[in-house]
């Protein structure tokens, strides 16, 4: 670790930092909103950026699980992510009654058996698993149930679905089973260096947004084409001054958060395009993992397998 903190050191800071910002923005949030009371545009806008604030706590939780109670704890929280975005996925998806047993498929044999294989370390078949034997094993089921109305469409939403909510989520604990210990660091460091970087670029966005206003996105409303330039650059200096709990050095500590940045911004334009295309609406103000689970991680689905994948080509001897 540079600096001269060991790991456990460069924990407890990190999480004292972030308990007491999430705490300070929290009531700070909340004094905000009472004073903008009667003022409903201002109002929506602060509402958003604290949506975004509170999300801080699942962060600090999930840092907590990775450090304190072990990557069983830390797979099943997000084994349990996946469940909950892969529920709000298919349920803006029609399905036909013949469609339960992919479902049964994609539920309670996917998730399991996707964050089994990462326990065990399986990372060939892990990466495998999802985009090839299961993709060719659901159109299959669909086929024996002799049930050909638009056949195409509904194995496509299903096996995106899949690929997003469990796939793509299960990159976000691979990054805590790396072994980064020759760069004096460690896979749930690295694992939360990602988590922070991607968190502060839609805080920053969304908070840029409010501030300087500009024209919307076409992907969020709450986000204007400035806010995500200047929230990103944001984002790109806090990913470059966390270079020390990284095995990256200071001048490539920007290039990955970019990876990050860019990767989890295209993602949340994809996700937002899907579910425009299902007739679903945003649910910015609503609870992490429940409802608008997949507004909260739509940033996280492409940056996690690209960020992952970007460390094993550049940094990882294989």
């Amino acid at each position: 670790m540079r600096w001269g903190f060991s790991t456990n050191e460069a924990y407890f800071t990190i999480l004292a930092v972030l308990i007491f910002l999430s705490a300070a923005g929290t009531v700070i949030g909340n004094l905000l909103v009472k004073k903008a009371e009667g003022n409903e545009a201002r109002l929506n806008s602060l509402q958003v950026v604290n949506s975004r604030v509170r999300a801080s706590w699942p962060l600090i939780f999930v840092f907590v699980i990775a450090f304190w109670l072990g990557d069983a704890a830390l797979l099943l929280f997000f084994a349990l992510a996946s469940f909950f975005a892969l529920r709000e996925f298919i349920s803006l998806t029609p399905t036909r009654r013949l469609d339960h047993l992919i479902l049964i498929i994609a539920f309670y044999i996917a998730i399991p058996v996707q964050y089994l294989l990462l326990g065990f370390k399986e990372i060939g078949f892990f990466t495998l698993f999802i985009p090839v034997y299961l993709f060719l094993l659901l159109p299959v089921v669909m086929a024996l149930a002799k049930d050909t109305d638009r056949f195409l469409d509904r194995v496509a939403k299903v096996q995106w679905g899949i690929m997003i909510a469990i796939f793509c989520v299960s990159h976000a604990p691979a990054i805590a089973t790396l072994n980064l210990s020759r760069f004096n660091s460690s896979g749930p460091l690295m694992m939360l260096y990602f988590l922070l970087v991607l968190y502060f670029a839609d805080l920053f966005q969304i908070m840029a947004s409010a501030i300087w206003g500009g024209r919307p996105s076409w992907s969020n409303q709450y986000k204007t084409y400035k806010g995500i330039i200047i929230g990103s650059v944001g984002a790109l200096i806090m990913g470059s001054a966390l270079f020390w709990m990284t095995p990256f050095r200071a001048w490539q500590a920007p290039l990955m958060s970019l990876v990050i940045i860019i990767s989890g911004t295209l993602g949340a334009l994809v996700m937002s395009s899907i579910k425009r295309s299902l007739g679903a609406k945003r649910l910015d103000t609503s609870m992490v993992l429940t409802r608008g689970a997949l507004d909260r991680m739509e940033m996280l689905f492409f940056s996690a397998p690209v960020f992952y994948h970007s460390i094993i080509f550049f940094f990882m001897d294989v």
